[in-house]
């Protein structure tokens, strides 16, 4: 049986760096996130329902329940006890459709905001000083190949 060794190249070693870093920042930023769930009483799931929320709310498409426990791949049980404990600490509230009244969104709350400003706003500074200093033209190539390895991480998952 043969051990799978990289081509010991320019670009081998490249591609192998970028793995790696990209392999570091996932687990940093997991890191980071289970740091803010200790402090303010969270578990990590309901960290990711927060995320899901936040990104589904910033694009004006705000999340059910139902949707929330697909994200998450957890039953619309454990979901809803996701959403109550997130709704008694402040981080989200629930919110009935205007055409729908029987259709509840979930939103993040102002108190959850307000953490999540003070927590993570020094990471947004920082990760913005980095993106500042890329042209347009670099900024949309790092964009298509993180969408790509973002794309190929979910494919992956999905067979899993």
């Amino acid at each position: 049986m043969s051990t799978y060794r990289p081509r010991d190249t320019p670009r081998a070693r490249r591609e192998q760096e970028i793995v790696d870093e990209l392999r570091d920042l996932a687990g940093l930023s997991e890191r980071i996130a289970h740091v803010f769930a200790a402090r303010h009483g969270l578990h990590p799931t309901d960290l990711q329902a927060l995320i899901h929320v936040m990104r589904r709310e910033i694009a004006d498409d705000p999340l059910t329940a139902g949707e929330l426990a697909g994200l998450l791949n957890v039953t619309t049980g454990a979901a809803t006890g996701v959403v109550d404990r997130l709704e008694r600490h402040g981080h989200l509230r629930r919110d009935r459709g205007d055409t729908d009244r029987r259709k509840v969104f979930l939103r993040y709350g102002e108190p959850g905001m307000e953490l999540a400003r003070e927590f993570f706003g020094p990471l947004g500074r920082r990760s913005a000083a980095v993106m500042a200093q890329f042209d347009d033209a670099e900024l949309e190539v790092v964009h298509r190949f993180l969408t790509g390895m973002g794309r190929a991480f979910g494919e992956h998952h999905d067979d899993l």
